[in-house]
């Protein structure tokens, strides 16, 4: 502790916390250059467009958001869970379809099912084209997998982001995938983006009456 003896040594201190200052103002990471506008410190930048808070990159990658403020708060849960329920690191390897994949860790194989969206099936409309979307986003690309726990058949529910890219967003973004109402949750953002996918009539949305993959299913068809 330093004791302040007289007016000199007040002064010496009040320049050491202006030096403190300006030296944490210069460690702010500045804006990056990959998007019009730029990229902030998260992979992120305000949509002067549209309006609201949009991510390119990060685990928020594909998400929008009405502010800044709100998308660090989706940030920071999305880190707790992620603490909580665990993170996989590796390679995807294969494709099954519009919401399932494999991804080799440790030389394990993994496969992965997609929370929160669901895929045509394979001989249903848009199905092919949803397996292929999801293997240009994903195939042969390093992903990061946010765990959610397990399904009833054994695979790894989670969160997958390759190369940065959250594919279970883009999907639905592309209109290759709808929003599995069943267990996404009501405030999630994947339904505005389908509701943006609908209106531009994207990927199966061009049908003019599409079948929910839970529907068709139902029917006995896969």
């Amino acid at each position: 502790m330093v004791s302040i003896q007289d007016g000199d040594t007040l002064t010496v201190l009040v320049s050491l916390k202006q030096i403190a200052l300006l030296a944490a103002c210069l460690a702010v990471p500045t804006l990056a250059s990959a998007h019009g506008g730029g990229l902030d410190a998260y992979g992120c930048h305000h949509n002067r467009k549209v309006g609201g808070y949009h991510c390119h990159r990060g685990p928020l990658a594909g998400q929008s958001f009405a502010s800044k403020d709100e998308a660090l708060a989706r940030r920071e849960e999305g880190t707790s869970e992620a603490d909580a329920a665990g993170e996989l690191v590796g390679r995807v390897v294969a494709i099954a379809d519009g919401d399932t994949l494999t991804v080799l860790v440790s030389r394990q194989q993994i496969k992965v099912r997609l929370t929160d969206i669901d895929a045509p099936e394979r001989k249903q409309p848009f199905g092919q084209r949803s397996r292929q979307s999801l293997a240009d986003l994903c195939a042969r690309r390093d992903a990061t997998v946010l765990e959610a726990g397990k399904d009833r058949y054994g695979r790894t529910l989670g969160r997958v982001l390759c190369d940065g890219v959250d594919a279970n967003a883009e999907q639905v973004r592309r209109g290759m995938a709808w929003v599995y109402v069943r267990y996404a949750p009501k405030g999630s953002p994947l339904y505005a983006m389908q509701a943006e996918a609908r209106a531009a009539k994207r990927g199966l949305w061009a049908d003019p009456r599409p079948v929910a993959p839970w529907e068709w299913r139902a029917r006995g068809k896969r």
